[in-house]
């Protein structure tokens, strides 16, 4: 028989319970403190490397040189932070400075600038070189650009400001505070490295404010974080710098600009037989186009049509085009020289041809030379505004494609803060490499101008019409497939093409636009067609004017017929709204 033997079971004592939750209490409330608490950081970084270091916007950027009281700063700060556009042209061995009315060539090695062709002799060189870098005199550049600078003590720290910065005087406070709290932290919070240190009274810049800290500068040019309640902040000062600039007014077109393009191939039209054109205020022939390496141009202009024009009351743009060759444009367009001699042609033929604006048709460039066209328009536009040109220049639709030569090597957003209006080709949405389909369907045009005017001002934005539609041709070849061809017609040539079949267009609610199909069973072949007439036309008026836009432009001016100069009459129609 198996013995059971009973003991008593003995539980712990309250006050022990008690005192162990208290224990593990505490050790909870310790982890969390040193987990939590902001213990400083006692590591210290290096706030200045190299000599003369540059400050901006509240850190080093790069190092200058000082050359007696001559300061220089790096090519590659000022594209970086003061004007990306600064080039250095190799083949010249010139910066080159452009801005609203001044184009700046700084040769190297010389004591002699340029702006806008004339020189402006200097005591100094304007550029240096040093390791391999270039380096440009910053007393010239106070005139260009809204900045300012001075030197600091102790390290020759150069503090470069510009116009709308602003700054207030600061004062460390005399109380007492632990030596840790008057370091100047790398971050706005104890925790972080700490590059200096202030002390009680100092004076200081405060620069900026981020949480409970304040962005404090010392006089040396050392900056760092603080916490707020050691600093007494005292007067704020706002940097105003205002550049001396021409101001150019456009001509007073005293309505909406309704443009159309002349088409000169050869040898200017016959004037007396072009129609009434009511509406039309600016007509754009086709006249200059890039002739060669050198910056020469074809030139097909008639002082004679200007005359016409000028009886009609309408301007004349003079329309330059890149001759839509990539390469010769690649070529041309990478050199200073080159550039400023298509200017000086340019500026030459308008004094010639009675001309009051330059329309710049530029077309069909290698994506990787974009910036040059940009550059060249830049240089341009100074130059044609101070002889008293309206500057625009024809843009098409962004296709979102990397590798488009005829899209994506335009630079909207920095074209259109330079020239006076922005003219976008809202055409070819089908052509032999997508067709068949509308030459531009009302929806397709209204979607791509929403987010063009993304990137673009209305009032710079000038909406191109087409006056002529494609006529598609869908065979049935004897193996069975289908081939397709296109060709363009006018106005004229579609109505005419129309009564020929005896058709009827029919409304496509699809692209907005009137529709004809003929079936030519002796060809096996469906003809197709998306017609351009007055209906399209005062749709795509009332876009222009739906979203403000400066106008509409036309091409060309031999497609249209009577029945589209009434239809584009815009200042009829903003009257009427």
């Amino acid at each position: 028989m198996t013995q059971v033997v009973y003991r008593r079971k003995h539980y712990p004592r309250k006050t022990w319970v008690v005192g162990g939750l208290i224990g593990g209490l505490l050790l909870i409330i310790s982890a969390i403190t040193l987990l939590l608490y902001p213990f400083a950081s006692k590591e210290k970084v290096a706030f200045f490397q190299g000599n003369h270091p540059i400050l901006f916007n509240g850190r080093q950027a790069g190092n200058a040189i000082i050359d007696g009281d001559k300061v220089y700063v790096s090519l590659a700060f000022l594209q970086k932070n003061i004007d990306s556009h600064i080039r250095l042209d190799e083949k010249s061995n010139s910066i080159i400075i452009t801005t609203k009315d001044k184009v700046v060539q700084m040769p190297s090695d010389s004591l002699t600038y340029f702006i806008n062709d004339q020189p402006v002799s200097l005591p100094f060189s304007p550029i240096k070189n040093s390791d391999s870098k270039l380096y440009i005199a910053v007393e010239p550049l106070l005139s260009f650009y809204p900045i300012q600078y001075k030197i600091l003590s102790d390290r020759n720290a150069i503090w470069i400001l510009q116009n709308g910065d602003k700054y207030s005087d600061g004062i460390v406070k005399d109380q007492d505070i632990n030596r840790e709290k008057l370091r100047l932290r790398t971050e706005p919070t104890l925790r972080s490295p700490y590059t200096a240190e202030v002390s009680k009274k100092e004076a200081v810049y405060i620069e900026g404010e981020k949480d409970h800290f304040y962005f404090v500068r010392k006089r040396n040019g050392m900056s760092g974080y603080i916490q707020k309640n050691y600093v007494k902040q005292g007067k704020v000062h706002k940097i105003t710098i205002t550049n001396e600039i021409r101001n150019y007014q456009l001509p007073n077109m005293k309505r909406p600009i309704n443009l159309t393009w002349e088409a000169v191939y050869t040898r200017n039209p016959d004037v007396a037989k072009i129609t009434e054109m009511p509406g039309l205020n600016v007509i754009s022939p086709t006249w200059f186009s890039l002739g060669g390496e050198d910056g020469s141009i074809h030139n097909l202009a008639s002082i004679d049509y200007s005359h016409w024009a000028k009886q009609r009351g309408y301007q004349v743009w003079g329309l330059f085009s890149n001759s839509f060759d990539p390469e010769l444009t690649g070529k041309v367009f990478k050199d200073f020289d080159t550039r400023k001699n298509i200017i000086k042609r340019l500026l030459q033929y308008s004094q010639m041809y009675q001309l009051q604006g330059i329309n710049f048709d530029i077309e069909n460039v290698n994506p990787e030379d974009g910036p040059l066209v940009t550059q060249f328009i830049r240089e341009a536009v100074p130059y044609l505004h101070e002889a008293g040109l309206v500057v625009s220049m024809d843009v098409t639709f962004s296709t979102g494609s990397s590798s488009n030569n005829w899209s994506s090597f335009y630079e909207r957003a920095k074209l259109s803060d330079v020239v006076d209006y922005l003219v976008i080709m809202a055409y070819d949405e089908h052509t032999a490499a997508n067709g068949p389909g509308s030459v531009a369907s009302l929806p397709w045009v209204e979607n791509n101008l929403r987010k063009l005017l993304q990137e673009v001002p209305e009032k710079k934005l000038i909406l191109g019409v087409p006056l002529y539609a494609r006529l598609w041709k869908e065979q049935t070849t004897a193996n069975g497939g289908t081939e397709l061809t296109s060709k363009a017609l006018t106005m004229e040539q579609v109505k005419t093409w129309l009564a020929e079949k005896g058709i009827h267009p029919v409304y496509d609610e699809e692209t907005g636009q009137n529709y004809a199909e003929y079936i030519a069973t002796n060809e096996n072949a469906t003809y197709k067609i998306w017609i351009e007439d007055e209906l399209s036309l005062k749709k795509r008026i009332d876009l222009s004017l739906k979203y403000k836009l400066a106008g509409v432009a036309s091409w060309s001016r031999s497609f249209g017929d009577p029945t589209a100069w009434t239809a584009l009459d815009i200042s009829k129609m903003v009257v009427q709204k």
